[in-house]
């Protein structure tokens, strides 16, 4: 099995969408996880209802500081967050890192939240499933 970090800034909507929806799409190929930069420790409330609206349940995803997936093997490292991408860590193991940038919907109305997902799923997915697969 393939693995994937989705980093973003605060680990709390684009990339837990990200994860959930990786991990849902592709259960027996690719695992995700998820984590922040500069982690808040909560996932939005929107983003996990957004989810459940695709069918998704996110009661497992998490906020993630990188010091809790830092010393795990990635196969591919996406950040979708200009932050992320610029204040990626340095990994143990040399990892091919790509940059998909979303527009983060925290704060705006939730109709912007499914905008995201279908965002991830028609450009994120596509692209991790052509690097891993």
């Amino acid at each position: 099995m393939k693995k994937v970090l989705i980093l973003c800034s605060g680990n709390s909507c684009r990339s837990i969408m990200a994860e959930a929806l990786i991990n849902h799409y592709f259960p027996n190929e690719i695992s995700a996880d998820s984590s922040g930069v500069n982690a808040v420790g909560k996932v939005n409330p929107d983003a996990v209802k957004a989810l459940k609206e695709y069918g998704i349940d996110a009661s497992r995803y998490y906020s993630k500081t990188i010091d809790k997936i830092i010393d795990n093997d990635y196969d591919l490292i996406v950040t979708v967050c200009d932050n992320a991408q610029e204040n990626c860590p340095v990994f143990p193991k040399k990892t091919k890192t790509i940059h998909c940038g979303l527009v983060d919907p925290t704060g705006k109305k939730f109709f912007e939240y499914l905008k995201t997902i279908n965002e991830i799923k028609e450009r994120v997915l596509p692209l991790i499933k052509k690097e891993l697969l």
